[in-house]
């Protein structure tokens, strides 16, 4: 929708007065723990892509992945350490020295390189998964940092599963690490068992009982597994960590990771009980969430915050009301704040008069008095009976016997052959303002074949984005309705048709799509000759 004006026009979120002491460095693990996530397995090209936008928004440590973990991920961190101009490329590695190694050789050539190594410091880990006594782990988490500090001076270190580890056990391995050379300590949240309140006293007791704590900086990685990511990360931070792990979208192991774009507008938004600031380009969130999105094939819920489709749109009457009258009742920063284009008014059976005014003036209609309440009540009735409401459904409701009457475009029959021995071949007769044109075509089965036949007959440029058929009734009589949805330059109609014949709704529901095109842009003032394929026209008497 255009953005309403406003008396007070929304602003966006001031930038906040930036102190060196208030920095949160962001850590993103999307390359390497976000794809650990069952099925979010990247290609080689797709890891680059990522990492150069990573890149690009500002994000000041880019952990590429896990080097020994295969030939593939090596040559993923080494590519990227490569080709990244100002973040820092991280490799993960274990605590043996095998590990290190090869995550050393990976990052060499970066311009600025760290080593993530790390261990658990748990009871039920260093029992069940690594076998081995806590003064062996101690020994482990010595030697593990002093050998990345033989490749890099920026080594990290965490203790996997900090959450659970003994308080007294843990503030030992961290004075350790800190003192064998590791400038940054990460107690993460393994398993995403704590609670906010819970992990800020942990941050806080540490920072406090490590002797030697002010010459390392302290990072939070927190899972999701309790939905508390995101709010653990930044209650450590207001104890005084100063980096978060996190990802893109929250992708991760089972639940995910804290989610980037939330901890970042978080701190932004509520600047005034958080007052921290970060490095991030935010106006990019929106489009590295697609970019992940695609990479990964991982879908992004629809009310996700700042990334969800939802995330900026509204049905309710109450709240489109507010919205229109001034952005702020219900935003609490701009789309734009994001990289969104503009807020969506979403017409459904909750909108209000208000906004179906404003949107029937979107759409180049002008009514008053009851021909504006007689469209309202039938707009209302169709909400009821449909989840989303069309722009072209609007369309018809306020014109239908019109909008019928000026079709340009008229089907008058229709033969298929289909079956096994193919090809599939339809025979179509259309009326186009009066002239009747027979084409013949073959597809790739019968509905391709009567497709065909009608972009032969009215050539045009709009894409076929939607072609979905069901039963209206059951029986195998059932009548078919079929909906079809064409985009042309960046606007899409959805239309319907219904037959016993499932092929020819199919050719309705096109030419139905495309007479609303036409139909769009005569109103717009911009209606241009239907093009036509000469070669088969006959009279309108013919046949």
């Amino acid at each position: 929708m255009s953005k309403p004006s406003n008396s007070t026009p929304a602003k966006s979120t001031p930038a906040p007065v930036r102190s060196e002491k208030d920095r949160v460095y962001i850590f993103d693990t999307t390359l390497r723990d976000g794809e650990q996530c069952p099925g979010a397995t990247m290609t080689h090209e797709e890891k680059l892509e990522v990492a150069e936008l990573l890149d690009d928004m500002g994000v000041d440590i880019i952990e590429a992945g896990f080097p020994i973990a295969s030939d593939g991920d090596f040559a993923a961190v080494n590519e990227i350490a490569k080709r990244t101009k100002r973040a820092v490329v991280c490799g993960l590695a274990r605590a043996g020295m095998k590990d290190i190694d090869r995550a050393g050789e990976a990052i060499k050539p970066a311009r600025q390189s760290r080593i993530h190594t790390f261990i658990s410091t748990s009871p039920v880990h260093m029992k069940w998964k690594l076998q081995l006594e806590a003064d062996k782990v101690y020994e482990m988490v010595i030697a593990s940092v002093t050998r990345a500090r033989g490749y890099t001076d920026d080594v990290e270190w965490s203790c996997e599963d900090g959450t659970r580890t003994e308080h007294d056990f843990l503030c030992r391995c961290i004075e350790a690490a800190i003192k064998a050379g590791a400038s940054t300590i990460n107690i993460p949240d393994t398993v995403g068992y704590t609670v906010p309140e819970e992990y800020f006293a942990l941050i806080k007791m540490v920072r406090e009982r490590v002797p030697n704590s002010d010459m390392a900086r302290f990072s939070v990685h927190c899972h999701d597994d309790l939905g508390m990511a995101v709010a653990n990360s930044l209650a450590g931070v207001r104890a005084g960590a100063r980096q978060i792990e996190c990802t893109i979208n929250g992708i991760g192991e089972r639940a995910g990771n804290a989610s980037l774009e939330e901890v970042v507008m978080g701190m932004r938004v509520r600047n005034d009980v958080l007052p921290y600031w970060t490095n991030i380009d935010a106006t990019m969130l929106t489009r590295a969430s697609k970019l992940v999105s695609a990479v990964t094939s991982f879908p992004v819920q629809y009310n996700k915050a700042i990334v969800g489709r939802n995330a900026f749109a509204h049905e309710s009457g109450i709240h489109q009301d507010g919205m229109l009258k001034h952005t702020q009742t219900y935003e609490i920063m701009m789309p734009e704040d994001v990289g969104v284009k503009q807020t969506s008014l979403v017409m459904g059976k909750h909108s209000g008069r208000h906004a179906f005014v404003h949107k029937l003036e979107e759409l180049g209609y002008h009514l008053a008095g009851n021909q504006l309440e007689d469209a309202f009540i039938r707009f209302k009735a169709l909400a009821d009976r449909k989840k989303h409401v069309y722009d072209e459904d609007i369309e018809a409701l306020v014109d239908e016997e019109i909008a019928t009457a000026q079709d340009h475009i008229k089907l008058v029959s229709l033969t298929v052959i289909a079956g096994t021995r193919g090809p599939q071949r339809a025979t179509m007769k259309l009326d186009i303002d009066g002239k009747a044109l027979i084409e013949e075509c073959e597809g790739n089965g019968p509905v391709d074949a009567t497709f065909n036949c009608i972009k032969a007959m009215v050539p045009h440029d709009a894409v076929l984005e939607l072609y979905q058929v069901h039963a209206v009734t059951e029986g195998t009589d059932a009548q078919a309705e079929v909906s079809v949805r064409l985009c042309e330059h960046g606007r899409s109609v959805t239309a319907k048709g219904a037959d016993p014949d499932t092929l020819v709704a199919s050719a309705k529901a096109y030419l139905a799509a495309l007479n609303k095109l036409v139909a769009r842009r005569a109103r717009n003032n911009k209606l241009e000759p239907i093009a036509v394929a000469e070669r088969r026209i006959h009279s309108t008497d013919a046949g």
